[in-house]
């Protein structure tokens, strides 16, 4: 799976974020999409001490949930932690991942904000342009935006809203009754309707959808050092 070459990596805080600026203009709101088949979440883990970062992915059978395939794969990290600018220290450990995959899934979810960023270009968007690829802001904490609680029952949602603009730039869902909502905005390729289904229909029980869910639970696998040491027992 092969990523689009738009711009540097080794760039200062200042100009990521005019990047940002000029990528947004790439990025579409509205469903282009085929029947969706396949779905892939996506996740990062950093070894702070190793200076590393960890991404991982697994793809799955839509609607079945069932998986088919992952990857993961590492590389050092030297952007610092800034926020609003996750991309650009987790992004290029996350390519070198959808690299590894021999077909494209047909849906990412990424574990953090799309369009409910405070440049409305988050790193669910910033993935979805360069990989051109439909994709979901999965997180579980607002970074920008103001929202009413949704109603106790699952599947229910609210809007979430910029405070000074009024804009609405994501949603909270309710994806279990009784347990705090997450937080989906849009990445590329699709609209905040259809996110906020696509992300009620992965969430199989639980808080957190599973796609992302399950990512995080592999990255974290692969920082102890589990992966590793399955792959020299199978040698």
């Amino acid at each position: 799976m092969k990523a689009l070459r738009l711009h540097r990596w080794n760039v200062t805080p200042r100009e990521a974020a005019r990047i940002q600026l000029r990528l947004r203009e790439r990025l579409e709101r509205n469903d282009r999409f085929a029947e969706i088949k396949t779905v892939a979440g996506a996740d990062v883990a950093l070894d702070l001490r190793r200076k590393r970062a960890i991404a991982g992915v697994i793809v799955y059978r839509f609607p079945e949930m069932v998986e088919i395939k992952r990857a993961w794969a590492e590389r050092p990290f030297t952007f610092p932690y800034v926020p609003g600018l996750l991309s650009f220290r987790e992004i290029p450990v996350l390519l070198k991942a959808f690299a590894r995959l021999r077909n494209a899934p047909d849906l990412i979810f990424c574990d953090g904000h799309g369009y409910a960023h405070p440049r409305r270009f988050g790193i669910a968007c910033h993935l979805g342009v360069l990989l051109d690829r439909p994709t979901i802001g999965c997180a579980k904490s607002i970074l920008v935006g103001i929202v009413k609680e949704p109603s106790r029952q699952a599947g229910s949602w609210a809007p979430l809203v910029d405070g000074k603009t009024e804009e609405v730039i994501g949603a909270a869902l309710r994806t279990r009754e009784g347990v705090k909502p997450i937080y989906i905005s849009q990445g590329h390729r699709i609209s905040l309707e259809s996110a906020i289904e696509f992300a009620h229909a992965a969430a199989d029980g639980f808080r957190i959808p599973q796609p992302t869910r399950d990512a995080d639970h592999f990255v974290e696998a692969v920082k102890r050092g589990e992966m590793k040491r399955l792959q020299r027992r199978t040698k």
